[in-house]
């Protein structure tokens, strides 16, 4: 297996050019938009739609009136949204369709619609993903369809985001063996650095700061947990995540 990581937006805007057919895609926004997709489809919901902007997600709305619209911007919910970005919001939306539309997370996922596999990753999920991934690439014999993983840190504006690196790292420590590059071999060390203790990390960067410093302290507790939702959230259908049949 090979895995490359992108660390910032820059890199994820070059994502849409590149020629993703032979690579599973893992994406990371951990807080908090791949958290609250996790944290709806675990509660029920039947599908998320990850935009680009808010005219985008207004236009989709018109198109599917019962849908929940879902986002945020500067960390805050969109006005006249159904709800923002903390992940406690999205257990209520049992066999509802969800229209989300964040800074970074849902660019991020929408950079990878060329792959053939992409999945919202998180630490609440991250022993399911890793069995998925794990899955197609068939470490144990070596015969995989998909022998490249390119695990993808959302970031925060247009800036590297330490939490999301923990988390990729968290995810690349799974895969002995695997063949990586500088950039998954240095969220690999944030991890190690930092294993025994997410939710401190994260309070003392910046994300975790501005989060702390706006009343959403919970927000961390709740996306800090690892292995919460035994369940994978993937692309189903461009556009479209959900979970992933048979998890």
């Amino acid at each position: 297996m090979i895995i490359r990581t992108i660390l910032n937006p820059a890199e994820i805007r070059n994502l849409p050019a590149q020629d993703l057919s032979d690579e599973v895609c893992v994406v990371f926004d951990v807080l908090r938009a791949t958290s609250s997709i996790v944290t709806a489809c675990a509660h029920g919901a039947r599908r998320v739609f990850p935009v680009l902007t808010i005219e985008e997600a207004l236009a989709l709305k018109t198109e599917m009136p019962d849908a929940v619209l879902g986002g945020e911007r500067g960390g805050d919910r969109i006005e006249g949204f159904d709800v923002g970005n903390s992940p406690a919001e999205y257990c209520g939306f049992e066999r509802r369709d969800i229209i989300s539309t964040t800074t970074n997370g849902t660019v991020a996922l929408r950079a990878c619609e060329g792959a053939s596999h992409v999945f919202a990753a998180s630490f609440l999920n991250m022993k399911a993903t890793v069995e998925a991934v794990r899955r197609l690439a068939c470490v144990e014999d070596g015969r995989g369809v998909f022998e490249r993983v390119c695990v993808v840190c959302a970031g925060t504006h247009a800036d590297f985001s330490y939490e999301d690196a923990l988390a990729a790292g968290r995810f690349v420590s799974c895969f002995d063996g695997a063949s990586l590059d500088d950039a998954s071999l240095a969220v690999r060390d944030v991890f190690l650095a930092h294993r025994d203790d997410y939710a401190t990390t994260v309070r003392n960067c910046a994300n975790g700061r501005a989060l702390v410093a706006a009343g959403r302290d919970a927000d961390i507790t709740w996306c800090m947990r690892e292995d919460v939702f035994d369940i994978v959230v993937g692309k189903v259908a461009r556009g479209v995540f959900a979970r992933v049949e048979g998890t």
